[in-house]
């Protein structure tokens, strides 16, 4: 018995036989509930394909600032910012929905999320901090068996472990 069940001995029998689809549904929803927020956010930065808003172009020309050291400071090449925002708001969401790159995707959100923080640090409590969570919990325990990372795993996971060895 392992350390961690000795402390909870009155687990139900039938746990172990249904606690991977419960891990694998977690999953899932952990990459779907970080998914969401971020590309809502990125539908509202485009006017169409590859054509970045002027709202998208103002907020980060005009509004945004980051907070750094007790200073505001604007963002540099904020046209380049926004559109590089537009296109990970977008294409991040995608990947971790599938569950492809998936940890690469969350890092990727995670880096987003403390970029966010530096930009409106009153949305911490609310928001911010429930993201870097879902992220990192993502980063740790991976995409679970429900996405494409897992399903090339599978295919391929033999025939690269017979080559690496």
């Amino acid at each position: 018995m392992s350390a961690l069940t000795a402390n909870y001995p009155l687990e139900l029998p039938y746990w172990r036989a249904v606690k991977p689809t419960f891990v694998n549904f977690a999953q899932l929803a952990l990459r779907v509930a970080l998914a969401v927020p971020f590309y809502r956010s990125g539908l509202t930065k485009w006017d169409g394909f590859l054509n970045l808003s002027d709202s998208a172009d103002a907020l980060f020309s005009d509004e945004f600032k980051l907070h750094l050291f007790g200073g505001e400071y604007a963002f540099p090449a904020p046209h380049a910012m926004a559109f590089a925002s537009g296109c990970m708001e977008i294409l991040l969401p995608i990947l971790l929905v599938l569950g492809f790159g998936t940890r690469l995707a969350a890092l990727g959100l995670l880096g987003m999320t403390a970029i966010i923080q530096l930009t409106a640090p009153e949305g911490w409590a609310n928001f911010h901090l429930i993201w870097a969570a879902t992220a990192l919990a993502i980063l740790v325990h991976g995409p679970g068996a429900f996405s494409l990372d897992a399903l090339i795993g599978r295919a391929f996971g033999s025939s690269l472990a017979k080559r690496g060895s």
